[in-house]
């Protein structure tokens, strides 16, 4: 490789006078050739370049209906893309126009000799896993946002918004990364592998200030802006021969150094191995062991083991065996660091030794990247990657080891609860003794009837027990209310993590708002009806068998009274036998109708209770239960789309 230097080597070869004639001549050679350079960029730019351009704009507009095809571009890329109508132009550098201008005899141009061939901009496919899995990451995202914070759904929603960008970009290139620490050797290798001098190197540090991309192919322009280049730093590396480059489609960008003291150059290796779809990670045989790359860098992007290249460098520096124990010990780190090894034919980080300074063991790398490159499944497998570190992330919110939901029994209970706070039991039990007590009046004895009234009037009221007072009632009615509530919200959330089991509980806090009076007024819908019980059939025989007792006791005493008197003839068998019959048949029958009256009067009790119980476990299933079994459908359909997230389908 010749180096590119701004000195003519025939200098110091002519004499003064025949240096400026020659002078003279040559720069009438370079106006020549750069008249003939312009004239034919502007024809290419009318054409190709010009149908290329209004290919990819027009690709952008159907992408995003609406849209700006400078939106969301930094200012500095949004006036270069306007002022380029987005060709792609390469030779604008001081570099390259360094080689342009001394690029004639046999010294090889910077820039590709061939004209730029009109192509349309071949969009990102996603397969379909991987589609699915953003789809339902898409969908995670959508129903978590009113329960999860805006931090949490963050990664998520940044992994989407990159896979979306990166979908609306060329899928037949691939963009790769060289990062390094100080003095590694990256821009070394960069220009070994562009088979020219682009990015500078020296000792002095740091030395790469901002990212330059080198494309091996058109059609590259949109990933390379959506990294933040400027045109200013876009090259094109050296093409040999006239067959196509093994390299084709591969965008490779050389990154300032990721320990620089300068925060800005630290901040632009941070933002795009964000972007990027591979890196290669270049070592030297001095801090390949460094901390800060593996806890920072290497250790966290373990899950992008596939599209990961690490490459001791410098080996020419290691003395006889030295590099593989070198390398052996960087495998072992690489492995402690979580990333998997692409050995045997397993998937996994590729790690190469070489020396970008002798050229030794950098067509391995070629080699390999070119077979990286022309899978085409780099995206797809960055995408994936980072769908899993954000899957990761969202483990703590969504994933639980236990079985979750109300079960049929708490349901059952929060019922039972509610109906001892309306006092359904107790409003059966007075239902039922209504209706006994109803039956005893009907069916029951005159003189009995008559002797409790008495006893109840005579009874006084001094030594009683006073009763409590209905506001006690209300107070302990709605303590038990709000126990309820409390327990079937902790039953409900039991073993969800800690976001969705907050919003359980605040859902059944809202629901238990206005719960008691609520099952206040149901209690006084539903209760016992006002007046009396109904009255079964057998009643009204009942009370005309009755009366007939009390008739007979009446015409019995009348008719011993009508012989004391000597009205009537004397005769004591008959009139006593009917104050006799009329004095047990009235007991009687009365003890008859009251068992016959406990069968009505329990049903009665009963059908009081189940309708108490029915109305406050509406009341309660509406306000509390339903609202708790919306958040915890809701939490089902977030775990399922969790699990087409990581691939699980569960």
């Amino acid at each position: 490789m010749t180096a590119v230097t701004d000195q003519d080597p025939t200098e110091h070869t002519d004499q003064p006078d025949d240096h400026a004639r020659k002078s003279d001549a040559r720069k009438a050679d370079d106006r020549k050739a750069d008249d003939r350079e312009a004239d034919a960029r502007t024809a290419d730019a009318r054409s190709a370049d010009a149908r290329e351009a209004y290919a990819r704009e027009a690709y952008a507009r159907k992408a995003v209906p609406g849209g700006d095809s400078t939106r969301g571009a930094p200012d500095g890329e949004r006036a270069a893309r306007t002022d380029s109508a987005s060709t792609e132009v390469w030779d604008d550098g001081l570099i390259a126009r360094r080689v342009n201008e001394t690029a004639e005899g046999d010294r090889f141009p910077m820039t590709d000799n061939r004209s730029a061939v009109p192509s349309t901009v071949i969009p990102l496919v996603y397969e379909g896993p991987l589609r699915s899995r953003l789809e339902a990451l898409h969908e995670l995202v959508g129903l978590s946002r009113t329960r999860l914070d805006s931090r949490t759904l963050s990664e998520a929603g940044r992994v989407l918004d990159e896979a979306s960008a990166r979908r609306r970009l060329s899928g037949q290139h691939t963009v790769v990364a060289i990062a390094g620490a100080t003095g590694s050797g990256k821009s070394q290798l960069f220009n070994a592998l562009a088979g020219v001098t682009i990015s500078e190197t020296g000792v002095r540090r740091p030395t790469t200030a901002a990212p330059i991309a080198c494309s091996w192919s058109d059609g590259g322009a949109g990933l390379i802006e959506r990294l933040g280049i400027p045109p200013r730093l876009r090259r094109r590396p050296l093409l040999s021969g006239g067959g196509e480059s093994p390299l084709r489609g591969l965008v490779l960008i050389d990154l300032p150094d990721h320990d620089s003291a300068a925060v800005q150059h630290r901040l632009h290796v941070d933002r795009i191995l964000a972007l990027v779809d591979a890196v290669i990670w270049v070592v030297d045989p001095e801090k390949y062991a460094d901390a800060v790359l593996h806890e920072r860098y290497l250790r966290p992007m373990a899950a992008h083991a596939e599209v990961m290249f690490v490459v001791l460098n410098q080996i020419d520096r290691l003395p006889g065996e030295a590099a593989e124990q070198v390398l052996d010990d960087l495998r072992r780190l690489l492995d402690e660091d979580g990333i998997a090894l692409g050995e045997y034919g397993e998937p996994g980080t590729t790690v190469l030794a070489l020396s970008a300074l002798t050229g030794d063991g950098v067509g391995e790398l070629r080699e390999a990247l070119g077979q990286f490159v022309s899978d085409r499944g780099a995206a797809n497998r960055r995408i994936s990657a980072d769908v899993d570190i954000a899957a990761a992330r969202l483990w703590p919110v969504y994933a639980t080891q236990r079985r979750t939901g109300l079960s049929e029994q708490a349901r059952e209970e929060f019922s039972d609860r509610l109906a001892d706070a309306v006092g359904a039991t107790a409003a059966g039990e007075a239902a039922e003794r209504a209706w006994l007590r109803n039956a005893n009046r009907a069916c029951g004895t005159p003189w009995l009837r008559l002797w409790r009234w008495y006893q109840d009037r005579g009874e006084p009221t001094t030594g009683r027990l006073p009763s409590r007072t209905q506001a006690d009632e209300e107070a302990t009615a709605r303590q038990r209310v709000e126990q309820a509530v409390r327990t079937v919200a902790d039953r409900a959330s039991a073993g969800l993590p800690a976001p969705w089991a907050q919003a359980v509980r605040e859902a059944a806090v809202r629901g238990s708002q206005g719960l008691p009076e609520a099952l206040d007024e149901l209690t006084v819908r539903a209760g016992v009806p006002a007046g009396r019980p109904p009255r079964p059939g057998w009643w009204p025989v009942a009370v005309l068998v009755q009366a007939s007792m009390t008739i007979l006791q009446f015409l019995g005493g009348l008719w011993l009274l009508g012989q004391i008197i000597g009205v009537m003839a004397p005769n004591l068998g008959v009139p006593v036998l009917l104050m006799v019959i009329g004095i047990v048949g009235g007991p009687l029958i009365e003890w008859s109708c009251r068992m016959a009256a406990r069968g009505p009067a329990r049903r009665y009790g009963l059908e009081a209770e189940r309708r108490l119980r029915e109305a406050a476990a509406g009341c309660g299933r509406a306000r509390v239960l339903d609202p708790v079994a919306a958040e915890l459908l809701r939490y089902r359909e977030v775990r399922e789309q969790y699990g087409r997230v990581v691939g699980t389908g569960r």
